[in-house]
């Protein structure tokens, strides 16, 4: 077996020339939008998983609405630490923006405990407060995805984008379908899989489509 020794700053672009070969062998009937393209890619290279050319599932102007909100520094809020922390936020402040995941503050927790609902829940509304453009980026909490499409259809909230891509077995299958039917632009995963560090690879997409890197 013969190992080839890359250098750090091309080890991404040689993974994004593999991704492109193995669909372009293996799934040649695999049809991807060209403004989806990088999103896509992006997920595989995070998840080593080509079933995501099936199950991402992108609204039709989720993309040029999302650059749009970016450029005009939305907020993205997160649903995890995790998936806050796998986002480029220095790429993310050339637009204006900023990553805010309230799913740790003790006002939180303090509130869902006396409530009796997750912490996700919770976290959600608060960002709902904020009163700027916000993008949604939820790879862990149905719940989460629950209350934003009631908030929705209360008329409490106006998302700029909400990426469903929570990962697990309850309520996950079905929050997103929600998600695909509230009305709001989506980028979702259908079926059980995801994760924060996916909601995270769709947000360095679309930054990375905004931002030259470095």
């Amino acid at each position: 077996m013969k190992i080839d020794i890359i250098k750090p700053d091309e080890i991404e672009a040689k993974s994004f020339e593999i991704i492109s070969s193995i669909i372009e062998e293996n799934y040649p009937d695999a049809v991807i939008a060209p403004e989806h393209e990088s999103i896509v890619k992006r997920v595989i290279h995070t998840s080593a998983d080509f079933e995501y050319l099936d199950s991402l599932v992108i609204s039709p102007g989720a993309v040029s609405r999302a650059k749009e909100a970016l450029k005009n520094g939305a907020v993205i809020v997160t649903d995890t630490n995790m998936a806050k922390a796998g986002i480029n936020k220095t790429h993310l402040a050339k637009l204006g923006g900023e990553v805010c995941c309230y799913i740790a503050d003790e006002d939180v927790a303090k509130e869902a405990k006396e409530r009796g609902v997750t912490r996700a829940i919770v976290s959600m509304e608060k960002a709902v407060k904020l009163g700027r453009p916000l993008i949604f980026a939820i790879g862990n909490a149905p719940t989460a995805l629950i209350v934003l499409d009631q908030m929705i259809k209360e008329g409490r909230l106006k998302p700029e984008l909400i990426i469903g891509v929570p990962v697990g077995f309850v309520n996950v299958v079905e929050s997103k379908e929600l998600i695909m039917k509230s009305g709001a632009e989506y980028i979702v995963a259908r079926g059980r899989k995801g994760g924060s560090n996916v909601a995270a690879a769709i947000c360095n997409a679309l930054i990375y489509s905004l931002v030259e890197r470095e």
